[in-house]
């Protein structure tokens, strides 16, 4: 049977910890989240390595600064998911209601307004507002309840049960909504046209018994 020898233990100075944290927190992971974080990174790979200076200090094999290191850095990375959004997608998701507030036009105010938003050639803003209309019209038509922060994708499936008909036209309409207006996607006509199907599907479809 071969044996291995166990590796030494590890050895970190200041100057090494220091330059392996600038390493890491040089990737472009990093850098995509502008220029604030960057110079907020900076300062804290300069407080690392003054720390460090005390803590290889009592600790001959360094074990404890490389301990505080990968936590701080877990912690930076961390930081940096934040501010760029990634840990706050949830979050986000539960505040992408159809309506800001309750319901304040009828379907037809609403479908009025996204053509003259269209006509302007504000796609993004005729998105929002024919897909409002076709919300609103399915609430005229009892075929959804009146209730504050429906989701798009709770409409869809909320409608569907009613009217499994509705599935099909209004599950790219919401995820045009969303994309154009959470997501920042750019508003087009050929998205627009997603949309308007999908209201014309819900002044028209059947309501299952």
């Amino acid at each position: 049977m071969t044996f291995f020898p166990l590796e030494p233990p590890v050895d970190i100075d200041r100057d090494q910890a220091a330059q392996e944290a600038a390493k890491e927190l040089s990737k472009s992971a990093y850098r995509d989240s502008g220029s604030l974080i960057e110079r907020a990174l900076g300062k804290v790979v300069d407080w690392i390595g003054d720390l460090l200076d005390s803590l290889t200090g009592s600790s001959p094999n360094g074990h404890a600064g490389l301990t505080m290191l990968i936590g701080l850095l877990v912690l930076v990375v961390v930081v940096v998911l934040w501010r760029s959004g990634v840990l706050r997608t949830s979050r986000r998701v539960k505040a992408q209601a159809v309506f800001d507030t309750t319901r304040p036009h009828s379907a037809a105010e609403y479908r009025a307004l996204a053509e003259r938003e269209a006509a302007a050639g504000d796609f993004a803003l005729a998105i929002r507002s024919r897909f409002r209309a076709c919300v609103a019209e399915l609430t005229e038509r009892t075929v959804l309840d009146e209730r504050p922060g429906r989701t798009a994708y709770e409409v869809v499936a909320d409608a569907s049960r009613a009217a499994p008909v509705l599935r099909d036209p209004l599950q790219p309409a919401a995820l045009v909504f969303t994309e154009v207006v959470y997501g920042n996607r750019p508003g087009t006509p050929e998205r627009y046209a997603v949309v308007v199907a999908a209201d014309d599907a819900a002044r028209t479809a059947r309501v299952a018994a």
